[in-house]
């Protein structure tokens, strides 16, 4: 016979020998009165135990790592708001750099303004100043021209008074009746 044939004839025999013994005894075991004694005992033995192990290892562990993580987010908390006031400061000082950049920017905007209008006047008062000697000039040029042009129509006047009488009586008139006749028609 094989070894596994052994073993299992002594696992049925074992089997049957257990059967037999819970009938002779009458039920289920736990409910013998006569074993509740040892039962109890180990009972508040691994009860103690198991006591024993949660109070002095486990709770104490699992408490330890609920407050440190409870200390974490605390802390993670107190941060953010570190960072929180950190970026408001940051953009408050954001916000007054950029109005002290806006105001500068109008102000070196204004005085650039102001500066090119003084120039603009600047340059416009030397060129109406140009215009204005250019214009006395030609005016001068004008008012010469016109007693240029008046004496040489007053000569042309007089020569042509002169030939018309000196024809018409053929006798020369003098300078002093051609203008006297001049003055007296230009009246």
């Amino acid at each position: 016979m094989s070894v596994f044939a052994l073993a299992t004839m002594a696992a049925a025999a074992a089997e049957e020998a257990a059967h037999d013994a819970a009938e002779a005894s009458g039920g289920l075991p736990q409910l013998d009165m006569s074993t509740w004694p040892s039962q109890l005992f180990w009972l508040a033995v691994t009860f103690g135990i198991l006591y024993w192990l949660m109070a002095g290892r486990f709770l104490p562990a699992i408490g330890g790592a609920i407050e440190e993580r409870r200390d974490r987010i605390a802390d993670d908390l107190d941060q953010a708001s570190d960072f929180k006031r950190q970026a408001d400061d940051a953009e408050d000082a954001y916000n007054q750099s950029l109005a002290d950049a806006k105001a500068k920017a109008q102000g070196i905007a204004a005085d650039t303004r102001t500066e090119v209008d003084a120039e603009i006047a600047e340059m416009q008062a030397e060129t109406d100043a140009k215009l204005q000697s250019k214009l006395d000039a030609a005016e001068a040029r004008i008012n010469d021209m016109k007693k240029e042009a008046t004496a040489k129509v007053d000569e042309a006047a007089a020569d042509a008074t002169r030939a018309i009488v000196e024809r018409l009586i053929d006798e020369a008139p003098t300078d002093d009746a051609v203008a006297r006749a001049m003055t007296n028609v230009a009246r």
